[in-house]
């Protein structure tokens, strides 16, 4: 009997080389490390050394992150991959009446270069590398991490790491925007432009799939929707008047790994497959790395249960073993009580172990790209790649990812493919571990990590104290200036200058959003008119 994958596509029982009719395997699959780079980016990918083990972090006070980033070095972590709680990703102070109830819940609050200093007090920037999960104010958060560089004499050319900074996926799935596309868009080339004289080693966007997928997305919606952003933001920095080779070697992409292996394999090559032809025959790109597609996967959070949570230990071992097998760059392994609450140190450092089993104990880093030549994996890898194109077409037709985005196009494609996952689940066609088969009648107990309350206070105490310590009439000027730039025209002036100036002086991240809201406005959706 045929199955379906998660895009819908037929699973045979069995392949054979007549599935891959025309396949001519020296145009689709070349080395690895050329292109179309289908079996990976790096000629010896995991054979020279694994990917970059990632814990995704951050929670309650700069002081309490700091704690745990130092046990997670400690514990073999080779990067660092900072959570932010919801007002610093809105842009707004720990003391801002909208903030209420929210500092600290979902990830670290960071209202200054005081809490920067803090949560990376101890911490060698020059050594590590560091991810931040930061969109609409991502140009923030990279200048204040220069800046505490700056502090502890680590020189700009020395930091590396990423900014997610990937707005447009925001407006589509995941709603932490602020500014409306058009302004955030000229930010991101602003951001572009500052890292490439600045922060050369920067990864400077990370095109997010991961957020799509966690709504509802199909494998084959994720990669057609992430892509799709990532042409918008090719053509606003080429637009802004850059050279596509000055700065496509820095962009980097973030996907999901569901337990789904076969088809998650394929998903990642195909989207490889597409991204190097899209570069080098729609942009022109000359530079290899240009068309490299790097990328960092991080498992499944919504296939994750709070019931039966240790069976999530299985599941992010699969998932894992999935990314690792389509050739992600670095990887974040869930912990298993994330469906319940923070992760405790104990389940941080398991998921963690999970990762290193896999590098250190399996055979899977002994060769590149293991499936090569799957009947069944390079039939899925033509069959997805071409369910993404097809979308990816339409996104085109209606003039690219930001008019698509506008008629609400990405959102009601992800809601379709959530709502049939949710029916399968609920008529018990899809079977959930836990949930609707194989269930306790009692559910063993489990305590949880919390967050102090009282965090919200500590805050909003420090920020009293820095707003009496600072010189207001510095931060003033900065932000006057910080206006201006903004009010000019996209190209005339890179607001980023005048914002570290502004973030030096100690202006708070909720001033620096508010002096951007005044001249910019905040984005409002369609559909809550």
């Amino acid at each position: 009997m045929t199955r379906e994958s998660e895009s819908g596509l037929p699973i045979e029982p069995v392949y054979g080389p007549e599935a891959l009719d025309g396949w001519r395997p020296e145009e689709k699959l070349g080395d690895p490390g050329a292109y179309p780079f289908t079996r990976g980016v790096y000629p010896t990918m995991y054979t020279g050394r694994p990917w970059t083990m990632r814990q995704y972090a951050g929670f309650g006070t700069a002081t309490e992150s700091n704690a745990r980033y130092k046990q997670l070095i400690a514990n073999g972590t080779a990067g660092l991959s900072v959570a932010f709680d919801l007002p610093t990703q809105m842009g707004h102070d720990s003391d801002a009446p909208i903030a209420s109830g929210e500092v600290g819940k979902v990830g670290v609050a960071i209202d200054s270069i005081d809490d920067m200093r803090v949560l990376f007090g101890g911490i060698p920037l020059g050594e590590v590398s560091t991810s931040m999960t930061i969109n609409a104010p991502a140009a923030l958060l990279l200048l204040l991490y220069q800046l505490v560089a700056e502090e502890q004499g680590v020189p700009a050319d020395r930091l590396t790491g990423t900014i997610q900074n990937d707005v447009l996926k925001e407006y589509i799935a995941r709603g932490t925007y602020i500014f409306p596309p058009k302004p955030s868009l000229r930010l991101i080339a602003d951001i572009f432009k500052y890292c490439k004289a600045e922060i050369p080693k920067w990864n400077t966007i990370s095109i997010s799939g991961y957020h799509m997928a966690e709504a509802g997305a199909s494998p084959a919606q994720e990669i057609a929707f992430t892509l799709a952003d990532g042409i918008e933001y090719v053509r606003t920095a080429i637009a802004a008047g850059m050279d596509v080779d000055d700065f496509a070697p820095r962009l980097s992409f973030f996907f999901v790994a569901r337990t789904t292996i076969l088809e998650e394999v394929a998903k990642f090559r195909a989207a490889r497959r597409i991204w190097a032809k899209v570069m080098r025959e729609e942009f022109g790109a000359k530079n290899p790395k240009s068309l490299m597609l790097r990328f960092h996967t991080q498992t499944a959070g919504v296939q994750l249960t709070a019931q039966q949570p240790e069976v999530n230990l299985v599941r992010v071992a699969v998932q894992g073993l999935g990314a690792v097998l389509g050739g992600t760059q670095s990887l974040h392994t869930n912990s298993f009580d994330e469906a319940i609450a923070l992760p405790t140190d104990k389940s941080a450092r398991l998921a963690l172990r999970t990762q290193q089993v896999l590098a250190y104990e399996t055979d899977v880093t002994a060769t590149v790209d293991p499936f090569a030549g799957s009947y069944v994996v390079e039939k899925m890898t033509d069959d997805v790649e071409a369910a993404a194109l097809e979308l990816m077409r339409k996104v085109e037709d209606m003039g690219g990812a930001v008019e698509a985005i506008e008629r609400g196009f990405q959102k009601g494609e992800i809601e379709r493919s959530a709502y049939r996952v949710a029916q399968e689940t609920d008529s018990g066609e899809r079977v959930v571990v836990g949930v609707n088969r194989f269930r306790l009648d009692e559910e063993e107990p489990y305590e949880p990590l919390r967050v102090d309350p009282a965090i919200e206070a500590q805050q909003a105490a420090r920020l009293a104290k820095l707003r009496a310590e600072r010189d207001q009439g510095a931060v003033d000027a900065a932000l006057a200036e910080l206006k201006k730039a903004a009010e000019s025209d996209a190209g005339t002036a890179n607001v980023l200058y005048p914002m570290k100036d502004a973030l030096r002086a100690r202006a708070t991240v909720g001033e620096v959003c508010d002096a951007l809201r005044e001249v910019w406005g905040a984005y409002v959706p369609t559909d809550a008119f």
